[in-house]
């Protein structure tokens, strides 16, 4: 098979622990797992100033396309990391699914409706992409040092409840221990480190196989999601087809639980399968062939004392609907300013429990969604499958019946309603739309200090006020220098941002560092948005 891809190999370092037999280090950070979602945690804490080693057991990038699809939120997370341009750049981008029954089709979607976003709703790009920029950017970080080619091979949570994890760590040159305060486990869906220490994960299993085929192929298919049921070219089972970077295209191919992973991944099972699909006269050739079965499964606490779980490691979803990676840098996005916040003695631990509750709630929803679009996909009784198919057979007459099919809810970010994070609107104020508190910001084009951008690229890492129109900016503008800094934004009380933010004269909306509204209000005061901060600090 070839490859379109030269695969980066970094050059393992010696640590100076080596160097120092019997002396342990200290480190207030250490993440395992150089994956996107552990390269994104390490990044976001080192880039607010955290010294962080980021250990991994091997020296270059995913093999295979794996992780294909990133979804808006998580592009905008990218934006703020330093990497979300490159991403763009590199990509294809799509707004459009459309889902076929047999060669008819009966349902499509637009993941971004309304214009004047900076962010696409979905980039497609093979995720050894994503982790070469993201290793990129730790490698202009001179307080994150990611070692190479270090496995880890025994946690020891300490007793103390200040004393965090001891770490065993083998090298080619020999082993030694770290000592971490905090630990963010990052290591993957298998987790050895959530293994060793018999931490519970639970959840179902899903008895079926697909054979993922990334083909190299000029095509004038549009950038769009396609999906069918029961195509001609491969009847009574489902296929998926996406656009990737450097003309690779994406091929899922229902197997059946009975399928013979070895025999599948063989070329002369493969080639045959896609000839049937893209007709006898369309050039192509393999560059990654895998089989897979997968999970919707979740730890039960993704916070133990000092060590913190994120992403496949703290739960695993199906990848219909591209919930994986994105909640996973979703979940590093909600730890990383919180870990941040505790470490400098400014907010309690208490504030690391509301990681577990805003993103456990996450998990559960994303495991919800992609239990209910397998379920359809992969319908496992006859009455379940007789029932799918009446849907699949309405839906190309009737509309009510197309908001039935599910070929797999696309990824979208979690509102946290009831966090307690959260300021409630005060009885009097009356607001619209979706800018509620616990929501994730919408952005839109703005004009800050004279220049033209966008309202998120103002955002993100501290608290923010952002203030419309005239609301005795002096007063807030004092709010930069309290303990725990809040920095203002002026915008107008007209315009896309206003509409977006259902904003009036004087109103005000409270920013998380995660950008997820904290508070708002019709008529602000200073003491007003101190407490809302405490409120979400977990001082108050």
């Amino acid at each position: 098979m070839l490859s379109t891809y030269t695969y980066p190999r970094y050059a393992w370092r010696h640590p100076v622990e080596l160097d120092t037999p019997g002396t342990v280090a200290r480190h207030p950070v250490v993440v395992v797992g150089a994956g996107p979602v552990g390269l994104s945690a390490a990044i976001d804490l080192a880039q607010q100033g955290l010294p962080v080693v980021l250990l991994d057991d091997d020296n270059t990038v995913s093999v295979g396309s794996r992780g294909l699809c990133y979804a808006k939120r998580t592009l905008e997370i990218l934006d703020r990391l330093g990497c979300g341009q490159a991403v763009v750049d590199k990509g294809v981008t799509w707004n459009v699914g459309r889902t076929f029954h047999r060669d008819a089709e009966v349902f499509s979607f637009n993941l971004l409706p309304e214009p004047d976003h900076h962010r696409p709703g979905m980039v497609n790009l093979q995720q050894y992409y994503l982790e070469q920029y993201l290793v990129d950017r730790a490698a202009q970080l001179p307080n994150l040092d990611l070692r190479w080619l270090s496995k880890v091979t025994r946690v020891t949570p300490l007793a103390g409840n200040d004393d965090g994890a001891l770490i065993d760590v083998e090298t080619a040159e020999g082993a030694y221990q770290l000592h971490a305060d905090w630990l963010v486990v990052a290591d993957g869906a298998r987790s050895p480190i959530r293994r060793q220490l018999g931490l519970d994960i639970d959840g179902k299993v899903f008895q079926d196989r697909f054979l993922i085929a990334d083909v190299v192929m000029k095509a004038d298919f549009p950038a769009e999601r396609w999906f069918w049921f029961n195509p001609p070219f491969h009847p009574n089972q489902s296929v998926l087809l996406h656009r990737e970077a450097d003309n690779v295209w994406r091929i899922d191919f229902q197997l059946g639980w009975d399928a013979d992973p070895e025999h599948e991944k063989k070329p002369e099972q493969v080639i045959p399968r896609i000839r049937a699909m893209l007709g006898p006269d369309r050039e192509f050739t393999l560059e990654w062939v895998s089989v897979y079965t997968f999970q919707c499964r979740r730890m039960a606490d993704f916070r133990h004392g000092r060590l913190l779980f994120v992403g496949d490691a703290a739960h695993q979803v199906s990848p219909f609907g591209a919930r994986g990676a994105n909640s996973g840098i979703q979940d590093a996005d909600n730890l990383a300013w919180k870990l941040k916040l505790v470490i400098d003695g400014r907010a309690p631990e208490a504030l690391l429990d509301t990681y577990d509750t805003e993103r456990g709630e996450a998990a559960d929803e994303n495991l919800l969604n992609s239990t209910r679009s397998t379920d359809f996909m992969t319908p496992k009784s006859q009455a379940s499958r007789d029932i799918r198919n009446a849907v699949l057979t309405l839906a190309n007459d009737h509309a009510f019946a197309r908001a039935l099919v599910n070929s797999g809810r696309l990824s979208v970010p979690t509102h946290h309603h009831g966090s307690p994070l959260s300021t409630p609107d005060a009885a009097g104020d009356r607001f619209s739309g979706r800018m509620t508190p616990g929501a994730p910001m919408d952005d839109a084009p703005v004009t800050v200090d004279g220049h033209d951008g966008w309202l998120l690229a103002h955002t993100g890492n501290d608290f923010v006020l952002l203030l419309f129109g005239d609301a005795g900016t002096s007063a807030f503008d004092a709010l930069a220098g309290d303990a725990i800094p809040i920095r203002t934004i002026h915008l107008p009380a007209e315009g896309i941002a206003a509409r977006r933010y259902d904003a009036r004269p004087g109103t005000a909306c409270l920013i998380r560092p995660d950008q997820i509204v904290a508070a708002r209000w019709r008529s602000p005061d200073p003491a007003a948005v101190r407490a809302a901060v405490l409120r979400a600090t977990c001082n108050a």
